[in-house]
């Protein structure tokens, strides 16, 4: 509701907004089950790769790019814009303020015409340039 009201300045969201933005993060998600590609895993290598330990289990989701239903836009991101956009608290799908603790694990989906090696790099950016959001005890 409030990625509806704050972020995608909807006055009166509906069920059908909210809907529209979980059906697109777990679409988002789930893309590996669906589709071939260079990396795919399922969502139990995922979960495997991503908790440290077993008490630390709760995933942050962070959805990019965010658009309302019905929403006619397009508009070409770059792998930095929508790297920004993916750690960025309002692009959150939870009320957990990221910028209020720091993160144990990261991993990051991306769909489209994008070159591996430009991800890559990003990727290796965003720890070199945040590295206080990130734990140092694991690599």
């Amino acid at each position: 509701y409030d990625i509806c009201f704050r972020t995608l300045k909807l006055t009166t969201p509906t069920y059908g907004d909210l809907n529209h933005l979980v059906c697109a993060a777990m679409s988002g998600i789930t893309t590996c089950l669906r589709f071939p590609g260079q990396l795919n895993s399922d969502l139990r290598k995922l979960a495997v790769n991503l908790i440290p330990f077993p008490r630390l289990h709760f995933f942050m989701i962070g959805f990019a790019p965010l658009t309302s239903r019905g929403s006619q836009q397009y508009r070409a991101l770059t792998v930095p814009e929508l790297t920004q956009q993916q750690f960025d608290a309002k692009n959150m799908m939870c009320a957990a303020d990221p910028r209020h603790g720091r993160y144990l694990t990261a991993a990051c989906m991306f769909r489209g015409r994008m070159s591996t090696k430009e991800v890559n790099e990003q990727m290796l950016n965003v720890q070199n340039k945040n590295s206080s959001y990130f734990v140092e005890w694991i690599p």
